[in-house]
Order: structure tokens, then C-alpha cells, then sequence
């Protein structure tokens, strides 16, 4: 972080609560140019923002202090200070619903006590949604006052040029505009009087002393029910279970029942046209993050999301005639240059993928199977923490240090290509049934970097691959 940055930070938290900053932790980024810094008093902590583009933060903030003047649970906003484009607010903790649920789910299997979490999070959605948009000054949404005709637009022109066109898939541009015109008047022609979250997926629902908390919002709009609960049932990394999804919508369904002026019937006949524009722009945005932006993690959420295509199309029937988009999607699903995201969901695999981390003074650790093969990794490339007094006696596995590699862009970069090629391979040991392979990383002391490079690869492989994988840090352990 810049001298600039700390100096502000510093000078609002002082004005806030008197208090000197002990420590300032940027938190790992989105997808999103905002940057997130928890910053820690003698007594206090909060979360200080710096974005640059001041109309979001004006929505946020507005957002925010009306949210709070109807009891629903989003962070108290504390300091505001326009002209530098920051603000301080109310720590919500570190426990998101997504990471909450895959410590709690068991091999696929969904718990009683996170479906019950995730109803919690269904009910006071509608309060956010019917309440919340009571009074609501929509003057302030940014960058559009309701998700009209040209949002819309925007989203689908998003799926078809960053993600369609490069995936190599092919389609009549007229006709499939023609489909897309279609499903636009249908969107347009149902009750869209409520508060559209936007982007309501579980890394934006924070989870304190177990009750939800709400945040990003910034992007709200006026708009339909429909479309929030399609973005939580349909967030792609989350992979909900089908019979699950249809479980929870019932329980929203049932909800309504306290808001008369909202018709249930309606909201079901046309749920489904909602959960497909809201698939398509996150596959646009997978598209541009991944294949244009080459950051490669995004790719990862292609799997479900196709595997959510496949879904409504073997089990919803639809009102309107949109064959041409419907076609496309089938050619998605079966699409060649897809085919190493595919069918990753679900799928046994015979695989193990050993990774460690060694200091070079002891040299390189040898493969025990036998092979001889895969990468070693030289981290010695990258920015070295060991140098810096705050990090010396930690490892890569301890959370100061890790914020503080997340922040470096060499490291990013680094990793980004060591998870690239370590794709390519699981894929082709796969295809040749081949049963190890083995990844090494190795820095000066086998204690941070190392460290550090081999538990990202051990969650991203995790996460986005089917394969078992070991993990050793031979100069730790």
C-alpha cells in the first residue's frame, strides 16, 4: 500500500475514534477495482475503503444509511470523506457464506443446519427486496436507476462477445438478438417495483455470531424478486444441489405469503427466465476475467455453470420462443474448447497430486513413486517477505504473511501461471489415466514463499479440480 493511502487511512481513523492504527491488513481482492484495508486500533477495528469512482460510493453510502433506518443488517458506515474517496465501516468479520458452507458441507452432501442458514438468508432477502425498497432514493443507483431494457442489453451483448464469441461458439447473431429482444420484453413485462440487489451471491453475505450480514449492494437497482434469488441459487461456485435450489425456492415462495401485494404465481411461471439473463452475465464475466483478462481462476465456475445450463434444459419448460438462445446453450454445453471445464463436476478421478515445499539449501525433494516427473517451481522470483522484520519468524501458512503476498502483483502473477500449467497437465494425466503427479516449490528457506505457492496450488486445485492432493512442507514439518 502507498505511503498516500496509509497517511489517509490513518488520518480517518484518528478523526473517527482517536485511537493510532497498530495494524493495516489489505484484504484479497475481487473482481472489482475497490480496495478493502481492516485496520486495527488499540481497542477498535473497521474496514476502510478507497475506490475511485465516487457515484458507486455514493450509492453504497446511501444505500447503506437507508438499509440501516429499516433494521435490516448491513454495515454502520462510520467516516465519510468524499474527496479522497474513501470511508470507514463496520467490520463484519471474515466468515463468508460461501467459505461457511464448504466447512460445514461433507462430501457433497448439504447439512440441515446450512440449509436452515441459507433460509435464514432467503427470508430477510425479501426484507431487503419489498421493505428495503420503500423510501429508497433510486436517484443515487449507479450506473443505471432499475434493470431497464439497456442493462439488460448490456449483460446479454456481455455473454455473447466475452464469452460465446471467445469459446469459439457459433450462432445467427440476428437471430439470437432476435431471441434476446424476446426475453427482454418478457423480463420487462412482470413486476419489477422492488430493490434488485444485483450481485446476491454467497461471498456478499458475511456471517457474524452465525446470523447473515449484508454487503456490496452498491451496484441496487429498481427491479424483479426473481432475479436476486436466481444469483444465490445459481452462484456457480457455490454448486447447490438441483433438489436443494428447488427446495430453498419453495421456501422463498412460501415467504411471500407475507407480502400480499407480491403474486406468487406469477413469480413462478416466470423464475426461470430470471435465472437464465443471470447466468449469462456471469458467464460474460467469466469470459472477460478469464479468457480475455487471462486470469484463469474465474475459469474455474465454468464447469457449474454449464452443468446449470444442462439442468433447466432437461427440466423447464419455457413460456416465450427463444430457440435460437436455447440452441446456443446446448452447443455451450457440448462446445470442444470447453471441453477441459467440462464434466470436471462430479467426475471420479484416479489422480493424486503431491505438493510440497523445500528449502533449495537442501535441494530438491525426491518423487517417493518413482516417476521422476512434473514441475519444481523456483519461487525465488518473487517478492521475499523474509526480508521484512514484521514477517520474518512467520510462515506461509499464517494469516499476516498471506495478506501480505496476496497484495504483490508478481506474486499474483506467478501463481497465475503455475496454475495454468498445472491444469494442462491434470487434464492430459487424466485423459492417459496416469496416478501421480508431482509439484514442488521451492525458496530460500522453505519457510514463507514456498509455503505459501504450495497451499494456494493445494486450494486451487481443490476447488476447481477433481483430484486428490497431499501436501508437504518438508522444511516445517
Amino acid at each position: 500500500m502507498s505511503q498516500t493511502r496509509l497517511e489517509l487511512l490513518n488520518d480517518l481513523f484518528h478523526r473517527w475514534c482517536g485511537e493510532e492504527i497498530t495494524s493495516v491488513n489489505k484484504l484479497p481482492a475481487s473482481g472489482s477495482p475497490r480496495e478493502y484495508y481492516r485496520i486495527t486500533g488499540t481497542g477498535t477495528t473497521v474496514i476502510g475503503a478507497i475506490n475511485l469512482d465516487r457515484e458507486e460510493n455514493e450509492a453504497f453510502i446511501s444505500f447503506s444509511k437507508h438499509f440501516r433506518s429499516k433494521g435490516l443488517a448491513v454495515p454502520e458506515i462510520y467516516l465519510i470523506d468524499l474527496e479522497n474517496n474513501a470511508y470507514l465501516q463496520e467490520d463484519l468479520g471474515d466468515t463468508t457464506l460461501f467459505d461457511y458452507q464448504f466447512k460445514v458441507r461433507d462430501n457433497g452432501d448439504f447439512p440441515s443446519q446450512l440449509k436452515e442458514v441459507y433460509k435464514a438468508v432467503l427470508t430477510e432477502l425479501q426484507k431487503f427486496q419489498i421493505t428495503g425498497s420503500v423510501g429508497l432514493d433510486y436517484s443515487v443507483c449507479y450506473p443505471r436507476s432499475s434493470f431497464d431494457r439497456l442493462s439488460m442489453q448490456w449483460d446479454l451483448s456481455y455473454f455473447k462477445y466475452y464469452f460465446l464469441k471467445l469459446a469459439g461458439i457459433p450462432f445467427n447473431e440476428q437471430n439470437l438478438e432476435n431471441d434476446y429482444n424476446t426475453l427482454i420484453e418478457y423480463l420487462l413485462a412482470q413486476d419489477t417495483n422492488y430493490f434488485l440487489y444485483r450481485d446476491f451471491q454467497s461471498k456478499n453475505v458475511m456471517l457474524r455470531d452465525g446470523k447473515p450480514c449484508f454487503i456490496d449492494y452498491q451496484g441496487g437497482r429498481k427491479g424483479a424478486l426473481q432475479y436476486d434469488v436466481a444469483s444465490l441459487l445459481y452462484d456457480s461456485k457455490a454448486d447447490l444441489p438441483p433438489e436443494i435450489r428447488e427446495e430453498l425456492l419453495e421456501h422463498y415462495i412460501d415467504g411471500l405469503v407475507n407480502y400480499p401485494s407480491v403474486d406468487p404465481q406469477k413469480f413462478r411461471e416466470s423464475y426461470y427466465s430470471y435465472v437464465l439473463i443471470r447466468i449469462m452475465q456471469a458467464m460474460g464475466a467469466y469470459g472477460f476475467r478469464g479468457f480475455y483478462e487471462k486470469k484463469t481462476h474465474f475459469l474455474q465456475s465454468i464447469p457449474y455453470a454449464l452443468n446449470d445450463l444442462k439442468w433447466i434444459l432437461e427440466n423447464v419448460t419455457f413460456s416465450i420462443e427463444i430457440p435460437t438462445l436455447l440452441n446456443v446453450f446446448k452447443h455451450l454445453i457440448a462446445a470442444p474448447k470447453l471441453k477441459r471445464f467440462k464434466d470436471k463436476v462430479g467426475r471420479t478421478s484416479t489422480l493424486t497430486v503431491h505438493i510440497n515445499s523445500f528449502s533449495y539449501k537442501h535441494g530438491i525433494p525426491d518423487d517417493p513413486h518413482g516417476h521422476g516427473g512434473g514441475y519444481v517451481f523456483d519461487c525465488r522470483v518473487v517478492t521475499n517477505p523474509g526480508k521484512l522484520e514484521a514477517y520474518k519468524c512467520l510462515t506461509g501458512k499464517e494469516k499476516p504473511l498471506i495478506e501480505y503476498l496476496d497484495q504483490q502483483a508478481d506474486v499474483n502473477e506467478f501463481l497465475s501461471n503455475t496454475f495454468a500449467l498445472v491444469d494442462m497437465s491434470v487434464d492430459k494425466y487424466e485423459e492417459r489415466n496416469f496416478s501421480h503427479l508431482m509439484v514442488g516449490f521451492g525458496c530460500t528457506g522453505g519457510q514463507h514463499r514456498s509455503v505459501y505457492c504450495a497451499e494456494k496450488l493445494a486450494v486451487h486445485l481443490r476447488e476447481s479440480q477433481n483430484v486428490q492432493v497431499t501436501l508437504w512442507h518438508r522444511e516445517l514439518d
